[in-house]
This record gives structure tokens, C-alpha cells and sequence, in this order.
């Protein structure tokens, strides 16, 4: 049952008269470097891979190449009502789950983690899963409210929540604008109900275009959705009618991600079994050519390799990842990168939660987190990821941006005099120039393979870098 109010506690309340102010597109200027280590975004989440928008199933989306994604993060309910053909995600389907203890739990896991990163400013929070939108308003409004006790959470702060269609009625959705969401990320991934089917969804193309319709009333310029693209036996025509068709009844942000059929699924099974015919890649990389065009042609601006907004509705949240910002992971599986100044660190960390919900939970009670493991990250690590994940916005790396991380290693240095880059730029798939490194339009629907000259070329750069200057020599 759908409480008819949420109890509204002292953030909660001005996030709600924050909600009736318009929103100022602030994205694109990194913060200085002082306010850069107090700074981080907050992903609530249980377990699985993960991405940056929408309901799943498919490889991450945040980081590229795949292989070099940090997050594999988990997600705020890991809990759903079946499990699609194509997710092998950390979910479970529910049985007799305390939502209570879970509430509880997260709530210790965030102020712990926060108290040890030191943060004293949240930009945003993105409630991941699983599907979220199955947990009450009352647990997203509690975590919120922690987070606003324990840190400056701002009331105009970007809060995230992914929803499948069949699980978020209008009422639902009601309520959790009441607890303090105000951005919903819809699972849409298809208008096509035989495809739909074949992903094993819990929604028809009709329930999806009601959820939006019942979402852009509730939280107007503030509704993403996925669409899917590359399905085994997909044809880019019918694909192509359905982004069409999407176009008349979407908001301003809107996400295109290919199928990546992961091992232990049932999709992959039937694909290896012959039952369904493997994905083509070719026709998958014309979807996205030609998806893409279409968007431009509509005013959407590709802000990331799979993200497009209109009418300046960027994801704050996305922002802090594609700017190598400090991120914090609470909940089973979840992942987390940050400096933990609390212990007196001055390394950033990659930090592993407990990936079994039970098993979190008992040590979340045990010692107010669930922690499994921390890695620190190399100077070299780190720049690595500055480099392939702001290289997947059409920003890209801005000089201002690169110092912030290496002062004294310039992209200049490292890719100037570089023939094989500079082929690169010569075919006009690179940009290096006052601004910074950046891939052109046409550049931006290859980053994978531009990222095998690059990277390499960053790595021999840092074995032969200059020494350090010594303080007082």
C-alpha cells in the first residue's frame, strides 16, 4: 500500500519548495581544486553492474573500455519482482525482506562513510537497483534526511530514482516527489512488446507510455529513459520508428545503450544454444549512428557517449562521474571512490561493500558498515581514468581539468608530440587545442578504439615524466 503522505522531516520540506524553483544548468566548469576534495555524489544502491541512468541490463555505461570500469556498482533495492532475460545484476527476488532493517542499515552505512570521507557537501543522489521504485518513499526520505544531518545536502540537489514502469503508478510516484526525488530515471528500454517479452520485462509499450505520461506531470523536464538498442534479431528501421515514436512522449534526457549479453543469463543461454540469433554488431552500430543523428536533429545534445539532454537537463549525478568526482557507495555490492580523510588518508580508494544483502546488513550492525574491501589508486590509475572517462563527454579533458589532477605532466606533454595521435587528429575523430583533449562528433562513436592509442600513449608519457620538484632544491 502507497502511504497517502510522507512524514516530512526539515529537508525534506525545503527540498519540496526547492522543487517549484527552476533549475540552472551549472555543468561543464569543475570545481576548484579545495571545494573538488569536500565534494561528492551519493549512490544508494544494493548491488549489480553499474551504469549511469535507467533500469539495467546492460554493461556499464559510465566507464569505457569495460574491462577498466571501476564502479561494477550495486544498487539501493536490490530486490525485484522477476528477474529480466538479460540482467545479471545482484538482485533477489524478495522473500519476507524487513524493509525496516534495510532502512536502518542504510541509513548507518551512509553516516559512517560519510564521517570517514570527510565530505561536507552531497551534489546528488541517485537511488539505484534492483528497482528502487519497489521500496517506500519512507526509506528514500530517511536516507536523504541522514545525509542532510550529517553534511550540506543542498536542497536543490539533483535526487535520482530509477523506476520500472509496472512498479511506479502515479500515486507511487506522488509520494516518492514527497520524500524529496525530484529526477525519475524510467526503465522504458523498449516500445516494441514482442521485444519486451524477449527481455523479459514486466511491462507492455502502453504501461511504459502511461508511467512517462503519469512522471513528466509529476516531475516536468526532470524524466530520463532508456531505450535499448542491438537485440538479437532487432532491424534498425522498426528501432529507428521507435525513437520516432519516443520523441512525442519523452522529457529532455533521454538514454541509448546497446545489449551486452552477459554470461548466466537467460539470453545468453538462448543465443548460445541457437535458439535466438547472436546480436549483429554492424546493425547495432548503425542504430547508434543513425539514433544519434536523430537526436541531434530533435535539439538533444549528446552530453555523454550514450546520454543526450535538450533544454539544458544534464545529470549532475552523471557530471560527477565523467569528471573523475568523489563518489560514495552505500548498500550491498556497492562501490565507492574517495579519499577517507576520517582515517587521516591522502589517497583516493576504491572501496568494495559486502555483496550479499544478509551478510551487509549483519556487518553493518556490527560495525556501522559493510566494507569488504579498499584499494588504493595509483597517481597513474587515476589519470587514466581522468582521461577515458572525461574523453566520454563532448566537454572532454579540459586543460583546467587535467592540472587539477597532474600539474606537472601537461596533455600537451603527453599527446603533442605523439604521430599517432596526431593521425588522429588529422582524420578529425580528436581535438587537442586551447580548451583541452576532446573527441569530435564523429570521434565520440569510436571512443573505444581511440582509447587503445591513448592510453598506451599516457602510460609511456608517465614512465618517462620529468622528476618532481624538491621542496627547497
Amino acid at each position: 500500500m502507497v502511504p497517502s503522505r510522507v512524514r516530512t522531516g526539515r529537508w525534506v520540506a525545503a527540498a519540496r519548495a526547492a522543487q517549484r524553483r527552476p533549475r540552472v544548468d551549472s555543468l561543464g566548469q569543475p570545481p576548484s581544486p579545495e571545494s573538488a576534495s569536500t565534494r561528492a555524489a551519493l549512490y544508494v544502491h544494493v548491488s549489480g553492474q553499474g551504469r549511469a541512468e535507467g533500469g539495467g541490463g546492460r554493461g556499464c555505461s559510465v566507464h569505457s573500455p569495460p574491462a577498466r570500469c571501476p564502479c561494477l556498482t550495486s544498487h539501493l533495492w536490490p530486490y525485484c519482482e522477476k528477474r529480466c532475460s538479460y540482467c545479471n545484476f545482484n538482485k533477489y527476488i524478495p522473500r519476507g525482506v524487513e524493509e525496516g532493517t534495510v532502512r536502518n542499515c542504510l541509513v548507518t552505512e551512509a553516516r559512517t562513510l560519510l564521517q570517514l570521507s570527510g565530505v561536507q557537501r552531497i551534489e546528488s543522489v541517485f537511488f539505484g537497483g534492483g528497482t528502487p521504485s519497489l521500496a517506500s518513499p519512507h526509506t528514500v526520505a530517511a536516507v536523504l534526511e541522514a545525509v542532510a544531518q550529517e553534511v550540506y545536502l543542498p536542497a536543490d540537489s539533483e535526487v535520482t530514482l530509477e523506476a520500472n514502469p509496472t512498479s511506479a503508478p502515479g500515486p507511487r510516484l506522488a509520494a516518492f516527489g514527497a520524500a524529496g526525488v525530484n529526477r525519475l530515471s524510467i526503465g522504458l528500454q523498449s516500445l516494441d512488446d514482442t521485444e519486451l517479452q524477449l527481455l523479459g520485462r514486466t511491462h507492455s509499450a502502453s504501461d511504459a507510455l502511461r508511467t512517462l505520461a503519469e512522471a513528466r506531470l509529476l516531475f516536468p523536464g526532470r524524466v530520463s529513459v532508456d531505450l535499448m538498442l542491438g537485440l538479437p534479431a532487432q532491424k534498425v528501421e522498426p528501432w529507428l520508428q521507435q525513437l520516432q515514436k519516443l520523441l512525442y512522449h519523452c522529457d529532455d534526457h533521454l538514454s541509448l545503450y546497446q545489449l551486452t549479453l552477459e554470461r548466466g543469463t537467460s539470453l545468453f543461454a538462448q543465443v548460445q544454444q541457437g535458439t535466438l540469433p547472436a546480436p549483429d554488431p554492424d546493425l547495432a552500430a548503425e542504430m547508434y549512428q543513425e539514433g544519434r543523428t536523430v537526436l541531434r536533429d530533435a535539439g538533444f545534445r549528446q552530453y555523454e557517449v550514450s546520454n543526450f539532454a535538450r533544454n539544458g537537463a544534464l545529470s549532475t549525478h552523471n557530471w560527477t562521474y565523467w569528471q573523475c568526482g568523489q563518489y560514495l557507495g552505500i548498500g550491498p555490492g556497492a562501490h565507492g571512490r574517495f579519499v577517507p580523510q576520517g582515517t587521516g588518508g591522502h589517497t583516493r580508494e576504491a572501496r568494495i561493500q559486502t555483496l550479499e544483502p544478509d551478510n551487509w546488513m549483519k556487518e553493518v550492525m556490527l560495525f556501522g558498515h559493510g566494507t569488504r574491501k579498499c584499494v588504493p589508486l595509483g597517481k597513474l590509475e587515476l589519470l587514466e581514468e581522468v582521461l577515458a572517462m572525461g574523453l566520454r563527454t563532448d566537454v572532454g579533458v579540459t586543460h583546467q581539468h587535467w592540472q587539477q589532477f597532474e600539474p606537472q605532466l601537461t596533455l600537451w606533454d603527453v599527446f603533442g608530440a605523439s604521430k599517432e595521435v596526431e593521425e588522429l587528429l588529422a582524420q578529425g575523430l580528436l581535438l587537442l587545442d586551447y580548451r583541452g583533449l576532446r573527441c569530435s562528433w564523429e570521434g565520440l562513436a569510436v571512443l573505444d578504439s581511440l582509447l587503445l592509442t591513448l592510453l598506451p600513449q599516457l602510460q609511456e608519457a608517465w614512465q618517462h615524466r620529468p622528476p618532481s620538484p624538491v621542496s627547497g632544491g
